[in-house]
């Protein structure tokens, strides 16, 4: 991993606003920190991330993580909607991370294997996990290092903010992910620190 952010940080340094993020944060970046070797919960996590701010996202996953420690998979299954919801996961999450876990007790793919759009397919096909949960599963459980997601907000908002582009379309996204491949996740890590932190290349030039 160490190796690949070497190269990832020469490559995105031709872009001097991702030097400039590379500069400011690559001490913070830890790739692996949200990596879980159980898929279910893996994606439990992610599907609790949904549309809630960083702030959110990091208090309700910590409840999630003491209300579940030591449960069996069949377990959590068995829990029921308003358990999950005393910790401030909506009734429909609740049931969607229900779902993952009984998809992962009867399904036992090798995702290493196989592609990206394979992958995105695949978890796709659980009610609750969309396009970009999947996405977030390849760069944070897979360790997959070109994947960008148009829809996730904060990145989007962060290209606004660092690049000064008002109205960041399909086009704007398509030159700067070129340009950024085949590295665009670790883009990513850095325009989501850049985000978190209110710190933008406009900012000091």
């Amino acid at each position: 991993m160490k190796i690949v952010l070497e190269k990832a940080y020469k490559h995105l340094s031709n872009d001097k606003i991702m030097y400039f993020l590379i500069n400011k944060f690559q001490d913070k970046i830890d790739w692996g920190n949200r990596y879980n070797s159980n898929y279910a919960l893996s994606i439990a996590n992610l599907i609790i991330e949904q549309q809630i701010s960083f702030k959110a996202a990091i208090t309700v996953k910590k409840r999630f993580s003491k209300l579940t420690e030591g449960k069996t998979s069949e377990e959590i299954i068995q829990m029921t909607n308003q358990e999950l919801q005393s910790i401030g996961i909506s009734f429909r999450k609740a049931d969607y991370i229900k779902n993952v876990f009984n998809f992962f007790s009867t399904h036992d793919a090798d995702l290493e294997s196989m592609t990206d759009k394979e992958v995105i397919d695949y978890l796709c096909s659980i009610k609750g996990v969309g396009e970009w949960t999947a996405q977030m599963f390849l760069i944070f459980n897979l360790f997959r290092n070109d994947i960008f997601s148009p829809k996730d907000l904060a990145l989007i908002n962060s290209i606004k903010k660092n690049y000064s582009i008002e109205k960041v379309g399909k086009s704007e996204i398509q030159k700067l992910t070129d340009s950024w491949s085949p590295y665009n996740s670790i883009a990513s890590l850095l325009l989501w620190e850049s985000v978190e932190n209110q710190i933008f290349f406009t900012d000091y030039n």
